[in-house]
């Protein structure tokens, strides 16, 4: 690939996950809940919770859905392509938050259930940076990139997104999937290309 690199990040790999609103947290928890830090992730004030749920698709269920924290304004279910598979289930590749047509899907909690009328996706692979980060690598906010990750099963993905916010530590998301098509861990570095 004969393009210059813009620079380079670590990888973080997302295992399938749940974001809840407070409302609906206390559907499936109880009235006035709160969370349990389990422990804390690589994005500022973001956290795994020691609490998680069931998920229900039309062809199967999927338990000890990890919950992490804080409650968001809209419940938000990431899965990888193979978990849609299992669920039976038809969620778009999509950047977090943006939940227009996209599936809905049953959570069970210890105190009750949500039935989601929407809010199940793929997350888009996507750079979390600063805006320092981003004038270093000649980026901005929502511009898309390719990232080539070396090793045994060496790829480029393309389309990666260009998240950029000061709260935001430097380091690449992509999903099991991904990871594991690629043969790649937690804290790998990859390489940063404009597409």
């Amino acid at each position: 690939m004969a393009k210059d690199v813009l620079g380079k990040v670590p990888v973080g790999v997302s295992n399938r996950h749940i974001h809840l609103s407070q409302q609906d947290l206390e559907t499936l928890f109880g009235t006035g809940y709160e969370l349990t830090v389990r422990n804390e992730l690589s994005q500022t004030g973001q956290y795994a919770a020691e609490e998680t749920v069931t998920i229900q698709g039309p062809k199967s269920s999927m338990a000890n859905i990890r919950i992490l924290g804080p409650t968001r304004k809209e419940t938000q279910l990431e899965i990888s392509r193979t978990d849609s598979f299992a669920l039976g289930v038809k969620p778009p590749v999509r950047d977090s938050g943006f939940l227009e047509d996209t599936p809905g899907i049953t959570v069970i909690g210890p105190k009750g259930q949500i039935n989601l009328d929407r809010g199940v996706i793929i997350a888009q692979r996507h750079i979390h940076m600063t805006e320092e980060d981003a004038k270093a690598f000649g980026v901005k906010d929502k511009d898309l990139v390719s990232v080539r990750m070396d090793g045994e099963r060496a790829v480029v993905f393309e389309n990666v997104l260009v998240r950029v916010r000061n709260d935001f530590v430097l380091e690449m998301h992509i999903d099991t999937d991904e990871a594991n098509a690629a043969m790649i861990g937690n804290g790998q570095i990859v390489e940063v290309f404009r597409s």
